[in-house]
């Protein structure tokens, strides 16, 4: 008997006798391998005359397609047991109930804004939207706002580089709107189209909002809500009792305290900025009570006032005989309050742990239990 003959015996023995996965792994490095032996009989063929090689290359593999066939053959083997073994093992209960699957949860953002358009539907408000993209008339020149104001700067606002052509032919600025107000301002032009004589107007109009800035409390693009009432014989006692509803209403508190504040914006007037009671309670800020109160303290929630004059002239209402009243929020911000978030950049992360965390259950969200009544 040859040498490869006598080789071929002893692994072919060896690989019958592996006891598991690991010994025949062994034995196969050991043939097969850089430098196991029948690899080293192969390198030894380049060294061979062409009749040597002509005798000895096809014994030679041979033998490693004998040990290779030997090898697979008792790895099949070695998996099929296995399986076997873990089919014996493992069983399944039907009647045990089926796993939860991953469901998606309503973002907070969403959430919020849901219960703010209850409480105003409730109020009698509608909900009026607009374009994302508009032009400088409608974002500052008809909310009052002078060619000077810091809004209309370019570290304020994401301006485009185009302009558009207006109605009588000049051309505007077009840019990312910095509030929802030019929604106002289209809400009121389209009511006068149907009716030249003006009628009452009472929206919010919700949606995204962008401006350069961004830290903890500030992003680039946050959301807003902003209302509207537009009748005969407003006055400020009409918007400072709508506010105290819709923050009673929004937090289902009513130990809530506002302040106003005399302030100045150049779409109304007068204009105050509104504050509300809260105390610090385990590091987060819990909404209510006066902020003047032992361990309280007053944070500005809103802006609002009076819609000024030039404001409803450019809408093309007369202002002897309309007025009205305006308010922004912002929506993100009063997420944070209500639901103990800390920072507003993780509303826009994408991180799903965090909307995991703070989302919503489509199927279990909270509701406004008690609502807001009859507006007075």
């Amino acid at each position: 008997m040859s040498d490869i003959d006598l080789m071929q015996g002893e692994l072919l023995e060896a690989v019958a006798s592996a006891s598991d996965g690991v010994a025949l792994e062994s034995v196969r490095v050991a043939a097969l391998g850089k430098q196991g032996s029948v690899s080293a009989l192969l390198k030894t063929l380049g060294q061979m005359s062409p009749e040597q090689r002509q005798v000895e290359g096809p014994r030679i593999h041979a033998l490693r397609e004998a040990v290779s066939g030997a090898l697979a053959e008792r790895k099949a083997a070695f998996e099929s047991a296995a399986l076997d073994a873990r089919l014996a093992a493992e069983t399944v209960d039907l009647t045990l109930p089926a796993p939860e699957t991953p469901r998606g949860s309503i973002h907070p953002v969403s959430q919020v804004m849901d219960e703010m358009a209850e409480i105003f539907a409730d109020l009698g408000f509608a909900v009026a939207t607009g374009p994302e993209i508009e032009d400088d008339w409608h974002n500052f020149t008809a909310l009052n706002m002078p060619e000077s104001h810091p809004a209309r700067a370019m570290h304020d606002t994401f301006y485009f580089p185009d302009k558009s052509v207006a109605e009588d032919g000049g051309t505007r600025e077009m840019l990312l709107r910095t509030h929802t107000s030019p929604v106002q301002i289209r809400a009121m032009i389209a009511a006068v189209k149907q009716d030249p004589g003006g009628a009452p107007i009472r929206l919010i109009a919700p949606g995204r909002v962008y401006r350069s800035d961004s830290d903890a409390t500030h992003t680039p693009m946050f959301h807003q809500i902003e209302g509207l009432v537009i009748d005969r014989d407003i006055h400020l006692g009409h918007l400072k009792w709508t506010l105290e509803t819709f923050v009673k209403a929004y937090f289902e508190r009513d130990d809530i305290v506002l302040r106003l504040r005399p302030s100045y914006f150049p779409f109304t007037e007068p204009s105050v900025e509104v504050d509300v009671g809260y105390a610090n309670e385990g590091g987060r800020r819990v909404v209510g009570g006066s902020g003047d109160a032992p361990g309280h303290a007053w944070m500005e929630l809103l802006g609002s006032g009076m819609v000024n004059r030039k404001v409803i002239a450019a809408a093309g209402l007369d202002p002897d005989e309309w007025q009205g009243f305006a308010f922004g929020v912002g929506v993100d911000r009063l997420a944070m309050l209500k639901y103990g978030m800390n920072d507003l950049r993780a509303f826009f992360d994408g991180d799903l742990r965090w909307l995991a965390h703070y989302g919503f259950s489509a199927f279990d969200t909270p509701t406004l239990s008690g609502g807001v009544g009859t507006p007075a």
